[in-house]
């Protein structure tokens, strides 16, 4: 120091020098960090792609380190982001599941079997394909771009009794339907199964969007494993809808005493203080039966939980987040658990004796955690069952409680999710247009009807125009008929389509019309160079009114990410290019 003095009033200069090379020293052995840098916002494409890398480079390290996924649920991979929503359909044998799946698609899927003994003898993931199909368990759980790698879990006794049904149909396009296996009753059907369906059921409840609980009106007794199915459901009951199925092969007077008794029988299984929502109704392709005034109590019942499902994908994008955003307090309060106990574990000696004491008095230390940093409650996991795993593990070999990776987890909960749903304000809120189109047949079923004259012998009715042929109905991603037949299909898929749709609801157009202004910022997060950017903006113009509607913002998408991908714009825009809508306006 006195040298680096001597040097500073002799040679100003060689001072400066000296000094800043000083600095420089200190900050690599870290006496002088270095000034943090501001966070730059990242710019995503939709919400769901937000929330998979939040989760790939904040989250997952925690769980990873913690082993977050052998206590509660699997990690989670991409396809768990980008898979449709999915509905639920738990009850006991011949209640009407899968003919309530084959009344939403307006026809049969492959592998479903109807009647009234015990039929569908394993879960079914009723998926979109372009043609039908059926894909064995195993191979459902090892596929890299299907929800359903955490099954692997379960082992093959249960992925023997597992499969994928693949049809082409436009609700599928948004959604995907799981048939369960008949509840039954009795010893048997436990003894029985090679897997723990409570535990599979729980699995798919934590994934799902809605939960469909359906009851027969002649049979409302809850078996000992339908109970434990429905106990399972417990931290979900935002998603229960209870279907009373098949009420029109009752009187009124009977109805309303089933509908009681159902409401008695719920109340002791489901343990919350507000009733849940039970529609009424009879979920199939035939008339209903009855008097007008039950008929029209059914119609009103059937159209609200249409209406219901139909708001599924448009809340999607909120379920992911409100999904998420329970995870990650389920995970930091688990590093924190398992933080504390290691903390309480001896360095050398005694290692196991420590570890039976701790987990002996694991409530107290439960405890001292929730005093410590402040914890609700509702994120600590159930004592009996954190106890159960933990005896499997040596706590010695977890790591120490790492404050950087939760306030990182603090971080994504504070500030990142709040400001990636601040870029997406209205993602998830427009009304379901498509899906509304999808179920158009049910909708005119409901309403169409009036009631059967009253028949002494059975006499087959034949199927209402509507029912004849799903294809009939109006999707939103096939083309108009043309008057040629070999007219290509649209080069956008639905499901980007659909994503495209997303991002255009955020930019808030007006008659369904997005400016230039709303859509450049968009376009320019891809980096291209604006050159590239106002081709792309020549050819998605397609009617030349200087704004994009909805198909004409799926062309500029589209083509961006085309172009972002290394492909060059072609000379023109091409007739599979053109939307549906604008396909008069080609000129070749």
């Amino acid at each position: 120091t006195q040298a680096l003095a001597l040097r500073s009033a002799l040679c100003p200069g060689l001072a400066d020098g000296a000094q800043e090379r000083e600095r420089e020293r200190a900050r690599r052995e870290g006496a002088m960090p270095r000034a943090k840098k501001e966070p730059v916002a990242e710019m995503f494409e939709s919400v769901s792609d937000g929330l998979k890398q939040l989760y790939r480079s904040k989250i997952r390290p925690v769980e990873e380190n913690y082993r977050f996924g052998e206590f509660y649920s699997p990690l989670l991979t991409d396809s768990d982001f980008d898979a449709k929503p999915m509905v639920l359909l738990l009850g006991q044998y011949s209640v009407g599941k899968t003919s309530f799946i084959k009344y939403l698609l307006g026809r049969d899927f492959p592998g479903a079997h109807i009647g009234p003994e015990p039929t569908t003898d394993r879960f079914i993931a009723v998926m979109h394909g372009n043609e039908d199909k059926t894909t064995p368990g195993n191979a459902l759980a090892v596929s890299a771009n299907m929800p359903f790698r955490g099954l692997e879990m379960f082992g093959n006794g249960f992925l023997n009794k597992f499969q994928g049904a693949q049809l082409d149909s436009p609700l599928l396009h948004h959604v995907t339907l799981i048939d369960t296996p008949g509840v039954l009753s009795g010893e048997k059907q436990r003894i029985g199964r090679s897997y723990s369906f409570t535990d599979v059921c729980g699995w798919f409840a934590s994934r799902a969007d809605v939960i469909l609980l359906l009851f027969d009106a002649h049979k409302l007794d809850i078996s000992d494993e339908f109970k434990d199915a429905i106990e399972a459901l417990k931290g979900h009951d935002d998603k229960i809808r209870v279907v009373l199925n098949k009420a029109d092969a009752v009187d009124a007077q009977k109805l309303l005493r089933i509908y009681g008794a159902l409401m008695w029988s719920l109340g002791k299984v489901v343990k919350t203080p507000e009733c849940v929502r039970v529609y009424i109704g009879s979920f199939w392709d035939h008339p209903l039966k009855g008097s007008e005034w039950s008929r029209q109590l059914f119609e009103a019942e059937m159209r609200d939980l249409l209406t219901d499902l139909k708001n599924v994908p448009r809340n999607a994008a909120v379920r992911k987040v409100n999904e998420l955003v329970k995870r990650v307090r389920l995970a930091k309060a688990h590093a924190y658990i398992v933080g504390h106990l290691k903390k309480e574990m001896p360095s050398m000696f005694g290692k196991d004796k420590a570890q039976a004491k701790l987990l002996a008095n694991l409530e107290d230390h439960f405890l001292k955690v929730h005093r410590a940093h402040q914890l609700p409650v509702g994120d600590f996991p159930d004592v009996t069952k954190f106890k159960q795993v933990m005896e499997a593990h040596d706590l010695s070999k977890f790591p120490k409680l790492d404050m950087k990776q939760i306030e990182a987890m603090e971080q994504v909960l504070a500030r990142e999710i709040p400001r990636l749903m601040a870029q997406f304000p209205q993602e998830g809120t427009q009304p379901g247009s498509a899906v509304g189109q999808a179920l158009t047949h049910v909708s005119e079923h409901v309403a169409a009807h009036p009631p059967p004259p009253q028949q002494l012998s059975y006499q087959p009715a034949e199927p209402p125009p509507s029912q004849l042929t799903y294809a009939a109905q109006p999707s939103p991603y096939v083309a108009a008929p043309a008057a040629a037949p070999t007219a290509p299909a649209w080069a956008i898929s639905p499901a980007d389509k659909t994503k495209y749709d997303e991002v255009f609801a955020t930019m808030q157009p007006q008659g369904g019309l997005a400016s230039g202004l709303a859509v450049r910022p968009i376009l320019e997060r891809s980096g291209l160079p604006v050159d590239v950017l106002r081709q792309v903006w020549n050819f998605s113009d397609i009617d030349r009114d200087g704004n994009l509607d909805r198909d004409e913002f799926a062309v500029a998408m589209h083509l961006t990410r085309e172009c972002a991908a290394g492909r060059p714009l072609p000379p023109s825009l091409p007739i599979d290019m053109y939307p549906p809508s604008k396909r008069h306006l080609f000129s070749g």
